[in-house]
């Protein structure tokens, strides 16, 4: 049978067909331990009784109705992110590259209406990654993904990763709008950005009049041990940052949120979404921030994290000819090989454990939140094996 889905994935032959907690099974009934999480999106895990209930309840009362009318567990999620972050103002989208769009446009627009209409300038960085639509990929700071798909759109332009003196003079430029950043890489190889430089960015950002855009579609959702992980560092807040994955839980859903400053170009009829915000996506949304904000949720993701630290510092001392660094925080962790990784997410894929792979030969850790120090120590284990019988092999 020929497959008629567009050939731009390469999915291995295997089907799953259930899920439950941070497991999920195949159409033969084996069960494979989930560390990747539908790439960090599944942040409660597999069919969680909070989530299926919300979805269901919303599913047997109204679906859509569209940004033409209020839909009130929008204007509910939308208050409780406000009261719980730096933004007053929400957005709700489908997709992390939607919210990444959504800033831009914000940001892009508030130069507009502070009469600085040359200000169309956006900073990335070298290994960042900011989605695939037009705005994500020419925000992004990988060549590979604009290929073929032509030149660059005027204003954006990628610093190196880490060059402190480029950054400090490209941002006195004067048609530099905003600085987009990932407070902790996902694509780019699980790199956390050192909280000194997110302060040097958010004080340059200030004296040049320039506004602050974190992309946390990744490492937000309480991926880190905190709701979003820029809150570890105290003063470094943005003005604009794009969330998605996690917020959902699994259900498509992402949202820009903005200070009252960033916002106050954007009036009525200047951007919209058809689907953004619906009654089904609100109902988990909602659903989602009662769990994470419960009561010891971030405590113990903070400690399940501490655990999976220690077991990825220990595979790195074990096997220093394969590992080369542990990288990330939290619950987004990396272990960052000499090495492709490609194959070795096979191999455990396999032993069944399901990883991800990510930039400068990262092999990618992102567990739902509600993963157990058991269930840490068995994805250990399984990754302590697979290196063992790969030095036993090159040694043979």
């Amino acid at each position: 049978m020929t497959n008629a889905i567009l050939p731009v994935y390469g999915p291995p032959p295997v089907v799953f067909e259930r899920g439950e907690g941070v497991r999920v099974y195949d159409d033969k009934g084996k069960a494979y331990l989930d560390f990747i999480a539908g790439i960090a999106v599944n942040s409660l895990g597999h069919c969680h009784p909070a989530l299926v209930k919300a979805l269901t309840d919303q599913a047997n009362k109204l679906w859509h109705t569209s940004n033409m009318f209020r839909i009130p567990g929008q204007e509910r999620l939308a208050q409780r992110y406000c009261d719980l972050t730096f933004a007053d103002r929400v957005f709700f989208t489908n997709s992390g590259s939607e919210a990444v769009d959504t800033c831009l446009k914000i940001a892009r627009r508030y130069q507009w209406s502070q009469d600085r209409k040359e200000r169309i300038g956006v900073i990335s960085f070298t290994g960042s990654f900011h989605g695939r639509t037009f705005g994500g990929i020419n925000a992004g700071g990988q060549e590979k993904y604009r290929e073929g798909f032509g030149p660059r759109m005027e204003g954006f332009r990628t610093l190196e990763y880490g060059d402190d003196e480029a950054f400090k003079t490209e941002i006195a430029k004067p048609d530099i709008a905003a600085v987009i950043i990932e407070p902790v890489q996902g694509e780019g190889g699980v790199r956390e950005v050192p909280e000194e430089r997110l302060l040097m960015i958010r004080k340059l950002c200030d004296e040049n009049g320039v506004l602050l855009i974190y992309d946390e579609v990744q490492c937000g959702a309480g991926r880190t041990g905190q709701l979003f992980h820029h809150q570890w560092v105290k003063g470094a807040e943005p003005e604009l940052m794009a969330c998605a994955k996690g917020i959902g839980g699994g259900f498509p859903m992402g949202m820009a949120l903005a200070s009252e400053k960033a916002a106050s170009g954007m009036v009525k009829g200047v951007h919209g979404s058809t689907f953004g915000g619906n009654p089904l996506a609100m109902a988990v949304g909602n659903a989602v921030l009662d769990v994470i904000t419960g009561k010891d949720f971030l405590a113990n993701v903070r400690h399940v994290a501490g655990t999976l630290t220690q077991g990825m510092e220990s595979l790195k001392d074990r096997y220093p000819e394969l590992v080369v660094a542990v990288t990330g925080r939290g619950l987004l962790r990396g272990l960052k090989m000499k090495k492709d990784p490609l194959p070795l997410r096979g191999l455990l894929a396999e032993r069944g454990l399901l990883v991800g792979t990510a930039g400068d030969n990262v092999l990618r850790l992102a567990p739902p939140l509600i993963v157990t120090e058991n269930d840490v120590r068995e994805a250990i284990d399984i990754i302590d094996q697979q290196l063992s019988a790969m030095m036993t092999a090159a040694g043979a």
